[in-house]
């Protein structure tokens, strides 16, 4: 008896309340799925730019930061430009240009060649190019480029390139081309020597 009086009680009082105060309800809140994620997603800023790498033959552009492009599309970049057949160049070409970005943030690095297949190789060859019969490019072990820092409009002298390249502790082959209308450095990853070309 105690227990239902208790209980009819109990219910008056709920009834009661709830004709004298409405209800409280909370609105419903949709969630989407993956919510962690998406918060951490959304808190990471994007990498600052370095420099943009422009290849010079098809005037193709992308953004270079501490992390892009990766290895895959910058081989891309770079690809034989009379074949269009890629070679995975040595990453240590690709970590080169980002520590030279990293001291010249906002720079143009123009590509004037990456991996240059040997049908390539030696057609330039015997155009009269100073290109070597068994090419570093032709290993994916070569990158010929020049860079253009922010507000100007010339591109940095190769000499002074090169000097910079070394200073950055490079070990490998330097080459520096100062024809008129085509200057730039090349930097491979044979054996550590110097030449000046044509």
């Amino acid at each position: 008896m105690w227990r239902s009086l208790g209980w009819t009680v109990a219910a008056s009082s709920l009834a009661a309340a709830s004709v004298s105060t409405p209800l409280l309800t909370e609105p419903l809140v949709s969630h989407a799925t993956g919510l962690a994620e998406k918060k951490g997603a959304m808190s990471l800023k994007p990498p600052p730019l370095l420099a943009t790498l422009v290849d010079v033959h098809g005037d193709e552009h992308l953004p270079l930061d501490a992390s892009s492009p990766d290895p895959a599309r910058f081989n891309a970049l770079l690809a034989d430009r009379a074949t269009g057949a890629t070679e995975a160049l040595d990453p240590r070409l690709f970590n080169l240009l980002r520590s030279l970005a990293t001291d010249h943030k906002g720079a143009r690095i123009e590509l004037v060649s990456g991996y240059r297949s040997p049908k390539l190789n030696e057609m330039l060859r015997k155009k009269g190019h100073h290109v070597a019969t068994h090419s570093q490019h032709s290993l994916g072990h070569a990158l010929d480029f020049r860079m253009i820092l922010p507000g100007e409009s010339e591109p940095v002298d190769p000499r002074d390139l090169e000097k910079a390249i070394r200073t950055h502790g490079w070990t490998g082959g330097t080459g520096v081309y100062l024809a008129t209308g085509d200057r730039f450095v090349h930097a491979d990853v044979g054996p550590n020597r110097r030449w000046n070309g044509q």
